[in-house]
């Protein structure tokens, strides 16, 4: 259905990507159309999936989160059902924020994110490398985040 997006629904989708919480009137005039074809081109938009939802940015340094891991993980069994089971698995540990499938020298992605470096060895210890056929891991630690948007 990509291509069946124009300049009024990309014009939309930037804007709600950076203001959730922008009003329809508001919406209309910043992408210079008027109100009821914005809303009905944002109600189409949110059931066709491109909106899965709206969401506040949290400030994760003030939550006491500021401290970000980057960590590859090398599977020892890569068979499908391996896969599955890792993938379950690591739904259930709230620290990673961020789980991908990579193809390369490693299996997965993960971004970690936790309070400090001592928090970090201990969810690495006790919960990243307990996960289902975990072989090893390799940690690369974010100094700064120079940039952390979304869509």
């Amino acid at each position: 259905m990509a291509e069946e997006l124009d300049g009024y629904d990309t014009a939309i989708l930037k804007a709600v990507s950076s203001q959730g919480r922008i009003t329809v009137t508001d919406l209309a005039e910043k992408i210079n159309l008027s109100k009821s074809p914005t809303q009905t081109r944002l109600r189409r938009l949110e059931k066709a999936g491109y909106i899965r939802g709206y969401t506040a940015q949290l400030n994760a340094v003030k939550l006491g989160l500021a401290h970000i891991a980057f960590v590859e993980v090398k599977l020892e069994d890569t068979r499908e059902a391996a896969l599955k089971a890792f993938n379950q698995a690591v739904i259930s540990v709230p620290e990673i924020e961020q789980c991908h499938m990579i193809a390369g020298k490693f299996d997965y992605l993960l971004k970690v994110r936790t309070s400090d470096m001592h928090s970090y060895r201990r969810v690495l210890g006790e919960r990243i490398s307990a996960l289902p056929h975990v072989a090893h891991t390799s940690t690369h630690v974010v100094m700064e985040a120079v940039k952390e948007d979304a869509l």
